[in-house]
């Protein structure tokens, strides 16, 4: 599902749209707002959207933080669900990091990404190119063993 909204934003960001266009920290609940300020860590924001997954409403929040993307979504409650950050390979754990490596196998990499949802178990989400020019991604928990959403 990660990917699937990975996807849909990136798609939505190149074509000039993206959910609920336009969105500020100022027209979000009182109570995001105060999630979003506590979990900022002096990054900037890019972009906000608002989405519906599995009948919870949520604000993707967008940002920069030291050159890198660090997104992370809160439900309408304040709830932090999810933080995705982007990551070096070389900081990925050595069994997931092979296993990164194993699936692109010549290919491209391209964006590799910590994920926390908040359970306390990070995952390790990388895009990649194959050889064939075909685009995909992988998402291993530290171990190297492959997961879905």
């Amino acid at each position: 599902m990660k990917q699937i909204c990975l996807a849909a934003t990136m798609i939505l960001a190149f074509s000039g749209l993206s959910p609920a266009a336009g969105l500020k920290l100022k027209d979000l609940p009182a109570a995001v707002q105060k999630t979003v300020n506590e979990n900022l860590k002096g990054g900037e924001i890019k972009s906000i959207g608002k989405e519906v997954e599995k009948g919870v409403t949520q604000f993707e929040i967008e940002t920069m933080l030291n050159g890198k993307h660090r997104d992370f979504n809160v439900d309408a409650k304040g709830k932090l669900i999810v933080v995705e950050e982007e990551i070096d390979l070389a900081s990925v754990p050595p069994a997931a990091k092979a296993a990164i490596e194993k699936k692109v196998a010549g290919g491209k990499l391209g964006t590799v990404e910590s994920v926390d949802m908040g359970d306390g178990a990070i995952e390790y989400e990388a895009a990649y190119t194959t050889k064939a020019g075909k685009k995909g991604s992988i998402l291993v928990k530290a171990d190297g063993a492959e997961t879905k959403d």
